[in-house]
C-alpha cells in the first residue's frame, strides 16, 4: 500500500514534523486545517498506522512516524533537487544526442554543428545514423534518434518539422555538355546516360523521373548509387550525367551543365518527435541550423 503515497502526503508529513500542530501545518503549506485533516487520515489508511496522535502540546509523532522520518526528508530532497526542464547549461549536460542524415545534410549541416557542439556542449556525445524511413518513428519514440536532418517529402507521418532552407539541383557532368554559357536544350541533355542517387531503397527512378516526364521526355538511368558523394565520385570518372544539391558545388573534375529549366528543388527540413520538442538541446541543434544555412546557392 505504501506505494499509494503522494507528494502531497509527503508534504503534509514534513509540515506536521516540523511545525507540530495541524493549523501550522495547515498555515506553512497555505492550504485549509480541513485539508490537512483529510491529507492525515488518507496517509494513515495507506501505511496502516495513526503516525501523529494528539496530545495537549498538538500533534506527537508514533514510533512508526519517527522511524520513516528520515525517509519522508529524503524522498523531498530528491524531488526538490530533481532540475526543471532547461535548467542544466548545455556546458553540464550529459547525454548522447542521436543524429540522422544523409551524406549531404551530413556535409552541410552536421559536420559544423558537431563542431560548435564540442564548444557549447563538450560532454555530449553525438552518434550519427544513416538516413531512414520505416523505423525513424518509433526510433525517435524510444529515444535512439533526437532528429533527423532530410527533405520535407521524407518527413514519416507521426513527426514534426523544422524548415531549414530551400535548395536547387543542378546538372553535372565530368566535362562541358556546351560552349559557353548557352543553355543545354533539355531533348539534347536525354540523349545522354544517367546516375541517380537514392539513399533508401536502390532505385533507378530518382527524384527528376517524374519531371522529365512530365516535359514529355524519357531519360536512360544506367547507375544508382546510396550516396551524393559516391555520385561525385563516379562521374567524374565517367561519362554520366546526373543532379545534384548545388550546395555540393563547385567540385573539382566536375562542369555544372547549364539547362533551359531544371527539376524542382527541395526543402531541407529538421525533423524530430513531439515528445522532444520542448528539449533544449533540441532546441539549440534547431537554432545553430537555422543560423548557419541561408538561403540555397
Amino acid at each position: 500500500m505504501i506505494e499509494k503515497l503522494e507528494v502531497v502526503h509527503l508534504r503534509m508529513l514534513s509540515a506536521l514534523y516540523e511545525h507540530g500542530t495541524v493549523s501550522s501545518a495547515a498555515e506553512a503549506l497555505d492550504v485549509s486545517q480541513q485539508a490537512v485533516s483529510l491529507q492525515l487520515k488518507r496517509t494513515r489508511e495507506i501505511v496502516g498506522d495513526p503516525l501523529f496522535v494528539r496530545s495537549g502540546q498538538g500533534m506527537v509523532p508514533t514510533p512508526y512516524a519517527v522511524l520513516i522520518q528520515p525517509h519522508v526528508r529524503q524522498l523531498l530532497a530528491l524531488l526538490h533537487a530533481m532540475p526543471a526542464p532547461g535548467s542544466i547549461p548545455l556546458a553540464a549536460l550529459e547525454r548522447t544526442l542521436g543524429i540522422s542524415a544523409t551524406d549531404y545534410t551530413q556535409r552541410i549541416i552536421v559536420i559544423d554543428l558537431i563542431r560548435e557542439l564540442r564548444r557549447a556542449a563538450p560532454r555530449v556525445k553525438v552518434k550519427i545514423f544513416n538516413i531512414e524511413g520505416a523505423s525513424l518513428v518509433r526510433r525517435m519514440q524510444e529515444g535512439e534518434i533526437d532528429v533527423a536532418f532530410t527533405s520535407n517529402g521524407y518527413v514519416p507521418e507521426g513527426l514534426l518539422s523544422t524548415p531549414l532552407f530551400a535548395e536547387r539541383y543542378a546538372c553535372v557532368a565530368a566535362r562541358p555538355l556546351t560552349e559557353g554559357q548557352r543553355p543545354l536544350p533539355l531533348e539534347a541533355l536525354v540523349a545522354h546516360d544517367f546516375l541517380v542517387v537514392s539513399p533508401g531503397v536502390p532505385s533507378f527512378d530518382g527524384s527528376a523521373g517524374t519531371w522529365f516526364e512530365q516535359q514529355g521526355l524519357r531519360r536512360r538511368v544506367v547507375a544508382s548509387v546510396p550516396s551524393y558523394f559516391m555520385a561525385l565520385e563516379y562521374l567524374r570518372q565517367s561519362d554520366l550525367v546526373a543532379f545534384v544539391p548545388s550546395r555540393l558545388l563547385p567540385r573539382e573534375g566536375l562542369f555544372e551543365v547549364p539547362l533551359q529549366k531544371v527539376p524542382p528543388g527541395f526543402q531541407v527540413v529538421a525533423a524530430y518527435h513531439a515528445s522532444a520538442a520542448a528539449d533544449p538541446l533540441l532546441a539549440w541543434v534547431l537554432d545553430h541550423a537555422r543560423a548557419r544555412v541561408g538561403p540555397a546557392g
